[in-house]
């Protein structure tokens, strides 16, 4: 071989191999191996603590939930800070119990500009931000009535994603149909009241300031929220950035519905459970989407993913069914007993985590945020105090058994605090305590506080000396800035 054509031989070796690493091709678009990790938060939307197959549920089929189960932590006690969903929301990218900020029920408050979200905090560490799905932490639009509230009659409580750190949002405020989400579905799916089947469903799918996305709206939700997870990764991919992607699931809430193929998975169940379960495996397929397309690119290794429920089940108020299960927990949502607040809880990161763990150490929502921050050894210099969250991290090493901080809890009239044992809770604003031994009596079937008097009176001045602080929060004592 002569001279030349040697040379031309090692030249196209070359360019192929630049070709096949920085070319066009999604699949060759990685991150660097020692790239910083990426974030998933992923959340569904009145799943209960007995839904997952994983956890004992003999009819729910959620294979690649069961997968993160066998591959990573599965948390035996894990908290929705809230009975029900917007004040859960804001407890996990603030690690900050929303009482702190007004957020005190559904459909109520938003987002301070002052909180920082996990969204700003990590944009100062180069990360490339997405929220898709549920936002429901304040309106996304001025100029027209959005779901349950917004345009230009409630502008207070306007409070979009993209003006709370997030760069690509596919945001919805509310709730909508788990199929067909921009359609009223029929009366049997729940939720519709006087909304008139076929006819759309009063909501949007918004993309930023009047924008709403048109195209791609039709069939399961939740494979139209991970038609555009997808493309955002492949974009940070290409970017050779960290990525950090909050997928807040509208499944299984109400409306709740879906499509032939999920349904005939649960022959022989009622038309209720043939949709409510059938909505949940047609999510956990996504979830499964969303695993191989990080494997296949090389980014599963390096990306913490976690999985919950902003609240346990829906209850009476679901027209009188009750589909999901608490697993024999006591309450639903809108309940400060287990039920309404112990969730699904899931964490995969092969890079530390190596095989499956389980544990009974109490942790919440609120921890993902002082998490993240700890995983990436920063503090943000403004950050609002108190944090109510903790780290996972000492526990993921091995280096904590127990929680050394106690989780407080409110909703409207209902109180309730807890620490690694023992919970009390108050119906009544805490004039009067239940307590229980959550670890013996996780039914929570035996109140003892007579028994133990001593545990009431030490828990209930911790609680006090909480909402005391909540209170402040809610002053805007919390921020550094003068107003």
């Amino acid at each position: 071989m002569n001279k030349k054509r040697t040379i031309r031989l090692y030249a196209i070796i070359f360019l192929v191999t630049v070709f096949s690493y920085y070319g066009c091709s999604e699949k060759n678009a990685r991150q660097p191996k020692d790239h910083t990790p990426n974030i998933i938060l992923m959340m569904a939307d009145d799943m209960g603590w007995g839904d997952p197959a994983y956890n004992g549920n003999p009819v729910s089929k959620t294979p690649n939930l069961d997968k993160m189960a066998a591959e990573g932590i599965v948390f035996n006690r894990f908290y929705a800070s809230s009975p029900v969903c917007s004040p859960t929301r804001g407890s996990c990218i603030t690690g900050r119990h929303p009482y702190r900020y007004g957020i005190f029920f559904a459909n109520v408050g938003h987002m301070r500009k002052e909180e920082i979200t996990l969204a700003e905090a990590l944009k100062t560490k180069g990360y490339v931000t997405g929220h898709f799905g549920k936002w429901h932490l304040g309106t996304l639009t001025k100029i027209e009535k959005d779901a349950n509230r917004g345009g230009p009659e409630d502008t207070a409580d306007y409070s979009p994603p993209w003006e709370n750190g997030f760069d690509v949002c596919f945001s919805t405020e509310s709730k909508v149909p788990t199929w067909n989400p921009m359609i009223t579905p029929p009366k049997t799916a729940g939720g519709v009241r006087n909304r008139i089947p076929g006819e759309p469903y009063g909501t949007a799918y918004w993309t930023g300031p009047g924008h709403k996305a048109t195209e791609n709206l039709e069939g399961d939700d939740s494979r139209i929220i991970m038609d555009r997870v997808i493309p955002f990764i492949k974009k940070a991919i290409k970017s050779h950035k960290p990525f950090l992607a909050v997928v807040w699931f509208h499944t299984p809430h109400l409306p709740v519905l879906t499509g032939d193929k999920y349904k005939n998975m649960y022959k022989g169940q009622s038309v209720d459970i043939q949709n409510f379960y059938g909505a949940i495996t047609a999510m956990d397929e996504q979830i499964g989407r969303l695993r191989n397309y990080l494997k296949e690119h090389g980014l599963y290794n390096n990306t913490v993913m976690f999985f919950t429920s902003d609240n346990g089940p829906e209850g009476k108020a679901r027209e009188g069914r009750t589909q999901g299960s608490t697993k024999g927990l006591k309450g639903r949502k809108r309940s400060l007993y287990e039920g309404g607040i112990r969730v699904p809880g899931l964490m995969t990161w092969p890079a530390l985590i190596k095989s499956r763990k389980t544990t009974d150490i109490p942790f919440s929502t609120l921890d993902y945020y002082p998490t993240v921050l700890d995983i990436l050894g920063f503090t943000m210099p403004d950050q609002p105090e108190p944090i109510d969250g903790i780290s996972m991290l000492p526990f993921i090493k091995g280096n904590i058994k127990e929680r050394q901080v106690p989780i407080g809890f409110e909703s409207k009239k209902q109180v309730a605090f807890m620490n690694n044992r023992y919970k009390i809770y108050s119906p009544d604003q805490g004039q009067h305590f239940e307590l229980y031994d959550i670890i013996n009596d996780p039914q929570e079937t035996t109140d003892i506080s007579t028994e133990h008097p001593d545990i009431v009176k030490e828990l209930s001045a911790e609680l006090s000396r909480w909402r005391e602080s909540c209170k402040r929060s809610l002053e805007y004592s919390d921020y550094k800035q003068d107003f």
